[in-house]
């Protein structure tokens, strides 16, 4: 009998060793606009039991015979309404902050750090990135997932991937995680900065701010993730250093969440219900930030910006601006470099 062994990621040493990995991960998209794209992504994304918990022999009877038969059409059109010629936003910035850190990163310490980015659904994923990092000969790898917010269903499923993905190597590397830095001074600072620059630059002074975090369904909460009251925390602090300012003297600031799915019960209370309540009791100058997302995507690009725009004018506001995410901004930038450098000490 002749016995063969699979070969899998990280059985063999790589030629190389002695480098240091970094890798940025953000949730994921469509491989295009299209609706088989968003199908494709759509059944790996809601399939993860830690994005939706409900008992799998039931939900995947509603996901395959009913969401993936309808909401592809719908999600497809909403990112068409924002897709460029780089491909989709979410991806593109998250592909330039790591080019940025990596010009850094070389600048500082010569070839010796490698930066990457991975999607935690979708393309490039964390398998592939994880693998190419070590055959590039990193024996030391820093994870930083670029969610502000710790949410089982968001940071948990980054650890959950490379766990699995660790699960096949017989030599694997020596592992960091970045931490939640919802509360980090100079998270908060950066956006206190850039909000400030961007508010600054508006052709009104709005008088309500809504500071605007992705919707988790209110069991989430009960069940103890800390997700809404690190989202709270983050509006707190961020509330705080934005009021002292002059560009914000007399604005009222308002925490919402989006991106409500499905029927069960999701925090309180909702950005679109908000908007809608603003203009119809005469707010007139009104400006959204989204705290919760490193990158600008479908979520802050189409249903902030666009559909958003329209629930607030409609409903009888006036002016109405999405400020956007700290992307590849001077102040996000230096922010990302301190946090990883931070969390590389002892190996840089």
């Amino acid at each position: 009998m002749t016995w063969q062994t699979q070969r899998l990621p990280g059985d063999h040493p790589p030629a190389r060793s002695g480098k240091i990995g970094v890798m940025l991960v953000n949730l994921g998209t469509p491989d295009g606009p299209d609706p088989d794209s968003v199908r494709r992504y759509l059944k790996q994304f809601l399939s993860d039991r830690r994005v939706v918990e409900i008992p799998p022999i039931v939900w995947q009877i509603i996901l395959r015979g009913i969401i993936l038969n309808t909401r592809p059409q719908k999600s497809s059109k909403a990112y068409s309404k924002i897709w460029t010629e780089r491909g989709s936003p979410l991806a593109d910035i998250t592909a330039r902050q790591a080019e940025a850190m990596a010009k850094t990163f070389v600048a500082r310490f010569g070839e010796t750090v490698v930066v990457e980015y991975a999607m935690r659904y979708g393309k490039p994923s964390i398998e592939s990135r994880l693998t190419a990092l070590m055959a590039e000969g990193c024996d030391r790898i820093l994870i930083a997932p670029m969610y502000p917010q710790y949410c089982a269903a968001t940071t948990a499923t980054v650890f959950d991937e490379v766990a699995r993905v660790l699960g096949q190597m017989r030599w694997q590397p020596a592992l960091r995680f970045v931490p939640p830095y919802h509360d980090d001074p100079g998270y908060i600072g950066a956006l206190a900065e850039d909000l400030t620059r961007q508010v600054r630059g508006l052709s009104f002074k709005p008088e309500v701010m809504l500071l605007s975090f992705h919707g988790m369904p209110q069991q989430t909460l009960e069940k103890g993730d800390p997700y809404y009251c690190h989202c709270m925390k983050t509006a707190r602090l961020l509330r705080e250093a934005l009021e002292v300012r002059p560009e914000f003297s007399g604005v009222r600031f308002e925490t919402t969440f989006q991106s409500r799915f499905g029927p069960a019960a999701w925090l309180e209370p909702s950005t679109d219900a908000t908007l809608i309540a603003e203009g119809g009791k005469g707010t007139k100058r009104l400006v959204v930030a989204a705290p919760g997302f490193a990158a600008d995507c479908v979520e802050t690009m189409e249903e902030l910006a666009l559909e958003g725009r329209d629930e607030f004018i409609e409903a009888g506001g006036e002016d109405y601006a999405v400020l956007d995410c700290l992307n590849t901004s001077g102040d996000g930038l230096v922010m990302i470099e301190t946090m990883l450098r931070r969390e590389l000490s002892g190996w840089i």
